[in-house]
């Protein structure tokens, strides 16, 4: 008898052809990745920190699952909270819980989360939890959900109690877990079935979680297919349901939007749509000098320094080129924090003294930018006024890409800098050591707050710079080439 254990539950619920292949081909399960790790990581650190709200529990052993069972069985007359209690049934479903709390009459579950708001997913976690337990003879009463509370600001020591909010979540738990029978025996049936069920793609594919074998499923849709639709949605997978996979071949008569349709025609000549008018209007406003900023942060779920808020970003880098006037050589300026505490400071006092007074700030995404620059403010606020006068002057180059005033079919429906670049411009970020926002993020933070050796410190901090630069070196080459595009 294969035991169902809650993780596979869950699994199954996202994806059939998921779960099964954890059970049939657990060589294609790919390692976890780093990013993944660090999520990982931070639940461990929640977990650890709601103990303290609970003094007294016992710590049941989460290795050896025997162990735990039986560990289990004998801590429950001792009449206190118990962390991580595991329950297997006669049918061979094993749940594991966070809390176990004992009431005068019976249970408590207390799911720990690392998020900041109750998910579905999190109910549908909790059900199959009180399922298990009451088919092992346990009565449960209330069940909750205990999360982040995203507007505790950290002052001084974490306050653990302010930390977290715990929410009852009995009522939705009661509505679903009628339907908890039924969903573990097609899981069961799915499991036990020799045949892999049918490859299906659609938005389960990354709800609630990014599923590591999409690329697996969705690789019989050809080049420019149609879930690159721009704000697609359901309607790419309807497209798809009907056979219909590239952008070229969705027929005259199905409604798209101006952008959709763009894109559409952009796949069947194969170049790019040029609105010479609007990037005009756009280049001719820009006002020199031209300062072209990025920003990298990080953030933790539970708050590291003073004045953060849990997953708050923290700047720790930024990379800026200045061009004098049209056709001048970019001047090159960039801040890297290499110390162990709080980067805020030297961040936003580094940046003040080479973001001049006049001509315009270009970003892509400002809402990123502005955010971050406010938020620092906030926690530094001598330098409030001076971040509402950079902000005045803040251009968003994300603009003519969002707008499609400039679209090319090599963007594969993105306006995001990693994809306009190279399809714009022929460059990419392939050739560097770190070449994406989240591995800049995670291996900063490794190399900073981690146990990296002062070589490997060296190494990241140089693969940082590099990546940083290309960011707003790539946002100068951008806007010439779109210079070039309207003669």
């Amino acid at each position: 008898m294969k035991t169902l254990t809650k993780s596979k539950y869950l699994l199954g619920l996202q994806c059939p052809r998921q779960v099964w292949v954890h059970f049939h081909e657990p060589d294609k399960v790919p390692e976890v990745d780093a990013a993944t790790q660090k999520i990982f990581d931070e639940g461990n650190e929640v977990g650890e920190l709601v103990k303290e709200l609970f003094p007294g529990g016992i710590d049941l052993p989460t290795k050896d699952f025997l162990g735990n069972i039986q560990l289990t069985k004998g801590s429950l007359n001792e009449g206190k909270p118990l962390f991580e209690p595991g329950f297997l049934t006669e049918d061979g479903l094993f749940s594991r819980g966070d809390i176990l709390l004992p009431t005068e009459n019976g249970w408590d579950i207390i799911e720990v989360k690392s998020g900041s708001k109750v998910k579905d997913i999190n109910v549908e976690d909790v059900a199959f939890q009180k399922y298990c337990y009451q088919k092992c003879g346990l009565k449960i009463n209330k069940c909750y959900l205990m999360h982040l509370n995203n507007e505790y600001v950290r002052d001084g020591d974490l306050d653990v109690q302010e930390l977290f909010i715990q929410e009852d979540i009995t009522e939705r738990v009661e509505e679903i877990l009628p339907q908890v029978p039924e969903k573990i025996q097609l899981i069961k049936e799915t499991v036990d079935d020799p045949i892999s069920p049918e490859n299906k793609i659609g938005s389960h594919c990354s709800k609630p979680y990014n599923c590591p074998f999409q690329e697996e499923c969705w690789s019989f849709l050809p080049e420019n297919h149609v879930a690159h639709l721009y704000r697609g949605g359901a309607k790419a997978f309807e497209l798809i349901d009907g056979n219909i996979h590239a952008l070229k071949d969705i027929p005259d008569e199905y409604k798209l939007n101006d952008k959709q349709q763009i894109q559409k025609e952009c796949a069947k000549t194969g170049k790019p749509h040029i609105h010479k008018e609007s990037l005009k209007h756009f280049l001719s406003g820009l006002k020199y000098p031209l300062y072209y900023l990025d920003f990298e942060t990080f953030s933790t779920a539970v708050p590291k320094f003073d004045g953060l808020k849990p997953y708050q970003q923290v700047p720790f880098q930024y990379s800026l080129h200045v061009v004098d006037s049209p056709g001048a050589e970019p001047k090159h300026y960039s801040f890297l924090y290499k110390g162990k505490e709080d980067p805020r400071k030297e961040f936003i006092s580094s940046l003040k003294k080479v973001l001049g007074e006049a001509g315009d700030i270009i970003v892509y995404n400002q809402s990123f930018e502005i955010s971050r620059l406010r938020e620092t403010a906030a926690f530094l606020p001598e330098y409030n006024d001076w971040v509402e006068s950079v902000v005045g002057r803040v251009v968003d180059l994300l603009i003519p890409f969002r707008n499609f005033s400039y679209y090319n079919p090599k963007q594969e429906g993105s306006a995001s800098l990693k994809y306009v670049l190279p399809a714009l411009t022929g460059k990419d970020y392939s050739h560097l050591g770190i070449n994406n926002g989240s591995d800049a993020l995670l291996q900063f933070y490794n190399a900073t707050y981690g146990n990296a050796s002062e070589e490997e410190r060296e190494k990241v901090f140089k693969d940082l710079e590099e990546y940083c630069e290309l960011d707003t070196l790539g946002m100068v080459w951008i806007v010439d080439a779109l210079g070039e595009l309207i003669g």
